[in-house]
Formats: structure tokens, C-alpha cells, sequence
């Protein structure tokens, strides 16, 4: 599939904090729906924002969907390719970018996860600052070993979690998430997830800094990924 014309799913409005609205962008594999905007109401300098445009540069560099304030996440655990028990805080220290899929995933999910192997080459040494997270929507199929065996075919190095509904729901307006089970009659078995496309930059503290949309591409991610860090060590 042609990642720009990739289908998208609106969600509701959340509020980050007064004064401040960001409306989370979901893409789902089924047919396109409207796609909502990223407001700023603050006054943050550098930052244009107009109808139809995302908060996307600042000086001219294009650092993502920029979040004027960090947003602190909760912590989440669940079982994965590094051990039974994982959190998000046991890769604090690094910078992180996290993406929300599933091993069935005809399209989104693996050119995603493909991408995410050329962003961690783009970033040569600073690769090690970065970690590279993989979260499941599909916890039924899902499993800890699932989940390994899939992501071994990226990198290795990549982390993946195997989801589950109440943990997701925890932390579901953290990201905006969208997901949703779509019944296969002829094949149970086969059903598939419409889930938000979206990555994540999540900063070495645990807070969210920046997002991309899935038509992002690794020389823009990896470029935007290398001002926030320099950006925090200046």
C-alpha cells in the first residue's frame, strides 16, 4: 500500500492541560475517514499554525508534531520480548520512539517497523541513545512469544510488548489511541485491528515530546529525532 494513501480514523478531542488541546491522529486499516488537526493555543513562539497544518517546525526544522510542554506518560508493564514483566521506565535514560500495532498487521505495522530499522542506520552512533519500542493491540494473538518472534525480524535490539485491554485503557488518552477489533465471519480467526498509525518520541524522563504521522519518512524522523537531542543538550 502507498503509505499516502494510507486510511485514516478520526478520534475524540482530549485535553492536555488548559489552554492546550491535542488531537491525537489515528489510521486504521480500513477506508479513509477525515483526519483531524493538532492545535496550539498557546503562544509558542516560531510555531505557524494554520487550518489544515500540523505543528511540525520550529525555525524551519521539521521536529515532528511538536508538544509546546513535555506530557508526562504513565508507566505501563506488560510481558514481552525482554522478560516476563516490562515497563516503559526500564528504558528511561534513552530517548524512545514507540508505535502501537499488531504481528497480523497487513501494512501499517511492518513498513512501520521496516522504517523504524532505517531510522535506527540513519542515526549511526547516536542509535544508541534510542530505543525502539513496538506495543501489540492484539493481546489474544499476541502472546510474549509472538511478539518475539515477529519483531526479531526488524532488529533484534527492537522491544515489543504483547498488550492487553485493561492496560491499554489505562493508557489510551496518554496517546490517542484508537484500536478496534474487526470481525472476519468467514475466518474468526483472521479478524483484523483498526489501530492509530502514529509513532511517538518519547523523551529519556518518560515524557511525550513530539509524534509523526505514518507518512513521515525515517530521513524526517531520524532528523527530527537528532534536534531533540540536541535540542535537551544544549
Amino acid at each position: 500500500m502507498n503509505k499516502r494513501e494510507g486510511a485514516r480514523r478520526t478520534l475524540p478531542v482530549w485535553k492536555l492541560w488548559a489552554g492546550f488541546i491535542f488531537v491525537a491522529l489515528a489510521a486504521a486499516c480500513s477506508p479513509a475517514q477525515p483526519t483531524p488537526e493538532i492545535f496550539n493555543t498557546s503562544s509558542a513562539p516560531t510555531i505557524a499554525v494554520t487550518p489544515g497544518a500540523a505543528l511540525d517546525e520550529i525555525d524551519g526544522v521539521f521536529v515532528g508534531d511538536y508538544l509546546p510542554r513535555p506530557i508526562a506518560l504513565q508507566d505501563f508493564t506488560l510481558p514481552g520480548n525482554q522478560g516476563e514483566a516490562m515497563r516503559l521506565s526500564d528504558s528511561n535514560g534513552k530517548w524512545r520512539l514507540l508505535f502501537f500495532g499488531y504481528t497480523h498487521c497487513p501494512d501499517f505495522c511492518p513498513l512501520t517497523l521496516a522504517e523504524f530499522r532505517q531510522i535506527k542506520e540513519l542515526l549511526g552512533d547516536q542509535a544508541d541513545q534510542v530505543a525502539f519500542l513496538f506495543v501489540s493491540v492484539d493481546g489474544e494473538r499476541d502472546t510474549p512469544e509472538a511478539v518475539t518472534e515477529y519483531i526479531e525480524r526488524f532488529d533484534p535490539e527492537f522491544i515489543a510488548f504483547s498488550g492487553d485491554d485493561a492496560t491499554l485503557a489505562q493508557i489510551q488518552q496518554d496517546y490517542g489511541l484508537f484500536y478496534q477489533r474487526v470481525e472476519n465471519a468467514a475466518s474468526p480467526e483472521n479478524y483484523m485491528v483498526d489501530h492509530s498509525t502514529r509513532s511517538y518520541l518519547i523523551d529519556p524522563e518518560g515524557n511525550l515530546r513530539s509524534t509523526f504521522t505514518y507518512n513521515t519518512t525515517p530521513t524526517e524522523i531520524a532528523g527530527a529525532i537528532q534536534w531533540w537531542m540536541a535540542r535537551d543538550e544544549a
